[in-house]
């Protein structure tokens, strides 16, 4: 549960020795033929056929890539009706989304490869342009960028590392969100919303939304504009305060897009994004930690702080795409400010500890405010398709600026801060972030079947921060204001060798590395003044076929991945944790995706993966031995769905859908860890169907129709005058929700 790094490992104890002051700051769907990818108008389900994808920065067919790939369209992200990636979780073979009690407090593994730090390991674009910090300083990989869907065209994820395109954070893999372009040609909008009842909220749930696209001037400007609301009503009480329903969300989202094409051979296209969550509370309880029983109920919750989350984000992006004739360039432009503020309750670790102090029924509460600003250019030139040899190269720039402040309280029942004590802790951490990369691929045919890609990057990245501290915290371990730099060169690779036997049939090998970034270090004696980036190598073997007249697509993956240098956390005597290298892990698995189109209006689909990440070095510092399977991974993941399309009669359509997830079980930490928790395996089964008259459509939905109630993402707090741990934090999975939705068009 924790969000980023904790500096301060040992519990602050009455006498003088360390405290464990949380310091969150460097750290504390179905596959590519899942659902129509574009258009809100109804489709039969022959149209999924054909999906065209752009991760591998170019457009092509999403069954030519020789990487194991999963696309999720706008179709079905509206008749599930997700509105956050936690909806997904279950269905991308191979994808772990972990909940972290709120839309925005999200954390995404991929293939077994987790962040065992905060620093992130799956890259995060819109379109051309990549969002989220590459430091270890702002907790991105607490934090993925979640986007209502409603503007979305469908959301790409590639597994295994994509380090050679994309760089930086990416080693585990790629989550790319694409969003609608512009129509020159027609005008059009839509309108929408609908209500939702969750099982034990305390009121009702709704959605609005709208949007229009507006060609200015025909064939060379066109407008397009959305803007969407979603509440969520809390369903988690706190018997403590007495406050029911205490973790509202609403999530607002707006969007700006332009087009323009003054000619046939130069596009540009401009957009602005904006987008807020605000909740109230977290949707976790608390658990007992020897029996993993609800402490207040399943729905129920004791924190005597109010926890709320509220995100920001701000996006601009420019692209220019121009046709030379002979290659297509392309200017991706982008800006970012996003911005959270995370409070935690931290009573239960240092109330005991005041206590010792004469003062009781003390409260503590951990206020962590991040900022990050985030700029990119990235210049592509590629060759055109269809040569005996094609090739793309391209440089790439960011620079990221963010700052991390942290306050640790000690207050009295009433709020009044208590003398001696208040604040224990205060913390600023600004940092730096700049990189630079050059980068390219070619592809050489050697005949009309047998290809090979050999792609490289080489990059550079220089970091530097400060840190500023006062309070009781820092007095007792010796902690100072100070900073530091670091500075490293990296290359990255790949190599993928691809067959097509006919034009039914593809098989492919793949080799390919990624790194996470390494960074400065607290200045402190004994501790290495930088720590390494860490780094993988994936092996790769794939088929993709269609069989029975392509009614039948099947895709299957199996991949052995190495890494090296792992990032975590370590401590020094006196308590005070930073980043170290040690240990390293493997991940073995497969993932297998089919679907099948008995007839026209008819699909089904399959999902599966199977995963198993361990230790193959002891990490003493985290308590795992080698053999220990990784935090949070589970071993076995597959979903199923069918959806139905049929007519009623001339004028009326409509549509049925199911889907069932199972998520094996997982441990909080690893086996030897005596703070390592089973979370138990889990199943969900959805339903949704719609009607459709001319421009009208009605769709009803009801998510989790099994109220099932896992204990996710589980985390503990210790007693901060004992060092035992006294509470156990899980994450909820929303329970029944059932709704209903009109859309209409014009």
């Amino acid at each position: 549960m924790s969000t980023a790094r904790t500096i301060f490992r040992r519990p602050l104890l009455a006498t003088a020795t360390t405290a464990a002051l949380a310091l969150w700051s460097h750290g504390a769907i179905a596959d590519e033929a899942s659902g129509p990818a574009g258009s809100v108008k109804k489709q039969d389900a022959t149209t999924i056929e054909v999906v065209t994808v752009t991760a591998q920065k170019r457009t092509e067919n999403a069954r030519d890539v020789s990487a194991s790939l999963s696309v999720v369209g706008s179709q079905q992200l509206e008749n599930q009706h997700v509105n956050s990636l936690a909806d997904l979780a279950g269905s991308l073979p191979g994808v772990q989304i972990e909940n972290g009690g709120a839309p925005g407090r999200t954390a995404i593994s991929m293939r077994g490869i987790s962040s065992l730090d905060v620093g992130s390991v799956i890259g995060t674009y819109i379109d051309d342009t990549p969002l989220g910090s590459s430091s270890s300083f702002a907790a991105a990989s607490r934090y993925q960028l979640d986007l209502l869907p409603y503007d979305l065209e469908r959301i790409e994820v590639l597994r295994g590392p994509q380090g050679t395109l994309y760089g930086a954070g990416s080693m585990g893999g790629l989550l790319k969100y694409v969003m609608r372009e512009p129509d020159m040609n027609t005008f059009s909008g839509r309108v929408g919303g609908g209500f939702a009842h969750i099982d034990g909220a305390s009121g009702t749930g709704w959605t609005g939304r709208a949007s229009v696209n507006i060609p200015l001037i025909k064939d060379e400007l066109a407008m397009t504009a959305s803007l969407s609301q979603n509440r969520t009503p809390g369903y988690i009480d706190n018997l403590v305060t007495g406050k029911n329903g205490i973790n509202d969300v609403t999530q607002q989202s707006g969007r700006v897009a332009l087009s323009w094409k003054p000619n046939a051979d130069v596009q540009l296209k401009l957009s602005a994004l904006h987008q807020n969550v605000d909740a109230d509370d977290l949707g976790v309880i608390l658990l007992d930690p020897r029996t993993q029983q609800p402490l207040y109920g399943e729905r129920g919750t004791g924190t005597v702080i109010a926890e709320p989350f509220r995100n920001r984000l701000n996006f601009y992006a420019a692209t220019v795409n121009w046709d030379l004739h002979w290659a297509d360039f392309t200017s991706a432009t982008g800006y970012s400010a996003s911005a959270s503020q995370t409070t935690k309750d931290d009573t239960v670790v240092y109330g005991p500890v005041f206590a010792a102090y004469g003062y009781a029924n003390g409260r503590s509460g951990l206020y962590l405010d991040l900022n990050l600003k985030k700029a990119t250019q990235e210049f592509r030139l590629a060759s055109k398709a269809g040569g005996k040899v094609e090739w793309l190269t391209g440089l790439f720039y960011t620079h990221e600026s963010s700052k991390n402040a942290q306050l640790l309280t000690a207050k009295s029942a009433s709020g009044a801060a208590l003398p001696g004590l208040d604040p224990l802790l205060v913390v600023g951490l600004p940092s730096t972030y700049r990189e630079g990369a050059l980068f390219g691929d070619l592809t050489y045919k050697l005949s009309d079947q047998f290809d090979v890609t050999g792609g490289v990057r080489y990059a550079r990245n220089e970091q530097d921060h400060s840190y500023a501290v006062s309070g009781i915290g820092a007095a007792l371990t010796g902690l100072k204001s100070s900073g530091g730099t670091s500075a490293e060169n990296v290359t990255t690779w790949m190599v993928s060798p691809r067959y097509r036997i006919d034009k039914n049939n593809m098989v492919y090998l793949r080799v390919a590395t990624g790194y996470r970034p390494g960074s400065p270090n607290l200045a402190l004696p004994g501790v290495p003044a930088v720590v390494d980036s860490d780094r993988l190598t994936n092996y790769e073997a794939g088929w993709k076929t269609s069989m029975l007249e392509r009614k039948l697509n099947l895709n299957l993956a199996l991949y052995e991945i190495r890494w090296k240098d792992i990032q975590i956390n370590n401590s020094t005597p006196q308590g005070v944790a930073y980043l170290a290298n040690a240990g390293t892990a493997t991940s073995r698995g497969g993932e297998a995706s089919l679907s099948y189109t008995p007839v026209n209006t008819l699909r089904l689909a399959l999902n599966s993966s199977y995963t198993q990440a361990r230790l193959t070095e002891d990490a003493p510092t985290l308590k795992g031995k080698d053999g220990d399977t990784l935090p949070g991974i589970a071993r076995w993941n597959w979903s199923t769905s069918a959806d139905y399309y049929f007519n009623l009669s001339d004028e009326w359509s409509g549509h049925v859908g199911a889907d069932y997830r199972w998520i094996d079980k997982r441990r909080s930490s690893f086996e030897n860890n005596p703070d390592s928790y089973r979370q138990d395996s889990y199943q969900v089964f959805n339903l949704n169907a719609d009607v459709s008259r001319g421009i009208w459509t009605m769709r009803v939905y009801a998510k989790n129709l099994n109220n099932a109630k896992p204990q996710l993402n589980i985390g503990y707090l210790g007693n901060g005058a004992t060092g035992v741990t006294s509470t156990l934090q899980s994450s909820m999975l929303q329970p029944r929700t059932i709704g209903i939705e009109f859309d209409t068009q014009f």
